[in-house]
């Protein structure tokens, strides 16, 4: 038996994957090592990346700036609880994220994960408006197709129709959902659009403390994108009718929609803001909620000075270094001429999909390209085709997409377009 053969057997006998059964487990294809945008795989191929690691990895692997970053932090300390304490990691990456985000956004509370962040946003929310005197307000306002994360909390706030988390209905929090945007992305604007989410805080404003939406980009619930009037406009419905606001930007964070975040398409700012992903370039599991200074110090004064939440490994010294390392990396880097040229390169690579007779719609917008098929792909089989093509690509339901990282080059992308019009071609037949 090899060796990669006998690591998957061994992975097999002892791990549960993400969104798999451990009953008839699927393939899964060990990585030796990463560097760039490509991954080694234990049979000695190599392969591009297409997805940035579920779109966290911008700057691709083993960038010797974010090495440095882990590596001299590590020499002081790679960890200190937050609670009582701080650092400078810490302080310097805050002080940095409020100067990136969205106006007012002024304090900012770290935590581990995407989904931590939400939680954390919903809480502040409620926090909010019982310190306001209004604790009737706890539901949230969410959109159909939406996806924020896979503990309860924001499971709650996921679509409970046609999302992933359907089997949990009877245990999540019963919230509010408003029809999801239909109009797209600098499209004619269709004033229906907001009708439904208009009609839901009227009629349940005074439970409400916040809507969260994904800002432009509706990603995991099928990767669409909607127009920024609705964006604007649900800023204005949520200051008319007195409920927060919550922009979850985790995976559009960063650059990655063709602004550092989705809001500025819309330019709006949100009262909360969830980021993560990108937020490290891949490297550590860190996550971040911001907040109006407003939001923060009612909480704070109103609610008698205590936000009731605090993860073991709040603010850890290694992520935050290499979070800054990242965000400096981003900046001067030219971020936002590469996510053009990648946006331009991508409509161009995956235009002639439209010609095959199983795609219904490609969709480009910055660093993300989607071809929407008439019927959902077997993910598994799918991945093994694209990575005989020399690629990773990881679909699911109808969606075969592309995050790659921003320091792809143009052959590399062309290498990624025409993986997928090869695949999408040999499965019509």
């Amino acid at each position: 038996m090899s060796k990669d053969n006998n690591l998957v057997d061994r992975d097999q006998n002892s791990i549960w994957h993400p969104y798999s059964s451990t009953i008839g487990a699927p393939t899964v294809f060990p990585v030796e090592s990463a560097s760039g945008v490509r991954l080694k795989l234990a049979d000695g191929s190599e392969i591009i990346d297409g997805m940035a690691s579920w779109w966290c990895a911008i700057h691709g692997y083993n960038h010797p700036v974010l090495n440095e970053a882990i590596e001299t932090q590590l020499k002081d300390m790679a960890h200190v609880m937050f609670g009582g304490l701080t650092h400078a990691p810490a302080v310097n990456l805050a002080e940095k994220l409020i100067e990136l985000s969205p106006q007012n956004l002024e304090k900012v509370f770290f935590s581990d994960s995407g989904s931590v962040a939400v939680e954390v946003a919903l809480k502040m929310a409620i926090q909010y408006w019982a310190a306001k005197g209004q604790s009737g307000k706890q539901k949230m306002v969410a959109l159909r197709r939406a996806y924020h994360g896979d503990t309860l909390g924001a499971m709650a706030v996921c679509d409970p129709v046609t999302g992933m988390h359907t089997l949990f209905n009877q245990v999540l929090s019963a919230n509010y959902f408003a029809d999801a945007p239909r109009t797209k992305f600098k499209a004619e604007w269709q004033q229906e659009d907001i009708s439904s989410l208009r009609s839901i805080l009227e009629q349940h404003h005074n439970e409400v403390a916040a809507l969260i939406l994904e800002p432009i980009v509706q990603g995991a619930g099928g990767m669409r994108f909607y127009s920024a009037e609705y964006l604007r406009q649900a800023r204005q419905l949520c200051n008319e009718f007195k409920v927060l606001l919550i922009a979850d930007e985790i995976a559009t964070g960063f650059g990655r929609s063709g602004k550092m975040f989705a809001c500025e398409h819309a330019n709006i700012a949100p009262d909360i803001m969830c980021v993560g992903k990108a937020l490290t370039g891949g490297y550590m599991t860190l996550a971040a909620t911001l907040a109006t200074g407003h939001v923060s110090d009612t909480i704070s004064d109103e609610g008698k000075g205590i936000f009731m939440h605090g993860p073991t490994f709040m603010a850890n010294p290694l992520a935050c270094s290499v979070a800054l390392a990242s965000l400096n990396l981003l900046l001067v880097d030219d971020w936002k001429k590469k996510i053009d040229l990648i946006e331009s390169q991508l409509e161009q690579g995956l235009a002639r999909c439209r010609e095959l007779p199983n795609v219904e719609d490609v969709r480009v917008l910055g660093a993300i390209g989607v071809v929407e098929l008439d019927k959902p792909v077997d993910m598994y089989s799918i991945s093994g085709q694209f990575i005989s093509q020399g690629v990773w690509l990881r679909p699911f339901g109808k969606l075969v997409y592309v995050m790659p990282p921003y320091i792809i080059s143009p052959d590399e992308i062309t290498q990624l377009c025409n993986a997928i019009h090869h695949v999408i071609d040999e499965i019509a037949d």
